[in-house]
């Protein structure tokens, strides 16, 4: 069993008025075949937790570590931190011109493992991976997301993750702007994974209308940069009757 482990997490950005402080000390255990939902509202540090785990470049680490199966996830680059197992699914997944989805995943494929996927095999794998997820096979020849719906980039993002094959995924608002139907295909994509790989999955959402699609074992509400709340599916449940303003006046009065 693999093991996401996150421990007294700070996290800040550069902006012109200096270092702005936007996690707090954040301490997150994720294992394979955990789902974990993170919640909480605007400018709560969910997306900034997403994007230190992935290494983007922007975030700072004041203090405090990540670690991936005991490894120092925050002394690998981006790339060594994908080949590691991690995987990222973008809230606003970006255009590549010039680079067809075939190119891109085949590519992706071969850093990850090393070696280059056998022809045959791998185009007979994206096909029945694109037809669950009910991508026309026109798209795979198209530029990766450009002139993409948005359900559309969401669905490429689930395509990535079913092909790749992570030990975690952390999706970033993959509910964002999706329809009903489209929500389910993608829900499915990753139980489909989840259920195949033994994918430990970190949800974020400010909405609980995925998590009927995609069942937390844990939900986490962040606020302020920190986890104020614990709980298990129940505690969504209240959040969609609550909303967020108790733990928003607890953070103001603290």
């Amino acid at each position: 069993m693999a093991v996401l482990e996150i421990k007294d997490l700070h996290v800040s950005v550069q902006t012109d008025q200096g270092a702005l402080p936007i996690l707090r000390g954040v301490d997150l255990r994720v294992a394979s075949g955990e789902t974990h939902a993170i919640m909480g509202p605007n400018g709560s540090g969910k997306s900034t937790l997403a994007y230190t785990i992935a290494g983007h470049p922007k975030y700072h680490v004041e203090s405090g570590s990540i670690t991936l199966d005991g490894q120092d996830v925050l002394a690998m680059t981006t790339d060594e931190r994908a080949r590691a197992g991690l995987f990222l699914a973008m809230q606003y997944p970006v255009e590549i011109p010039g680079v067809t989805v075939t190119n891109f995943l085949r590519t992706a494929k071969t850093a990850i493992d090393g070696e280059a996927p056998a022809i045959r095999g791998w185009t007979k794998e994206v096909r029945e991976s694109m037809e669950k997820l009910r991508m026309d096979s026109s798209f795979a020849q198209r530029n990766v997301n450009e002139g993409f719906s948005g359900g559309e980039k969401k669905r490429h993002e689930i395509l990535q993750l079913e092909l790749l094959k992570p030990q975690f995924a952390i999706l970033d608002e993959t509910d964002s702007g999706l329809d009903v139907d489209a929500l389910r295909v993608v829900a499915d994509g990753v139980n489909r994974v989840k259920e195949n790989t033994g994918l430990g999955v970190m949800l974020i959402t400010h909405y609980t209308r995925i998590l009927r699609y995609i069942r937390p074992d844990f939900v986490h509400v962040f606020v302020d940069g920190r986890i104020a709340e614990e709980g298990g599916p129940e505690l969504a449940d209240r959040l969609e009757d609550e909303g967020y303003d108790r733990f928003v006046h607890a953070a103001n009065v603290s």
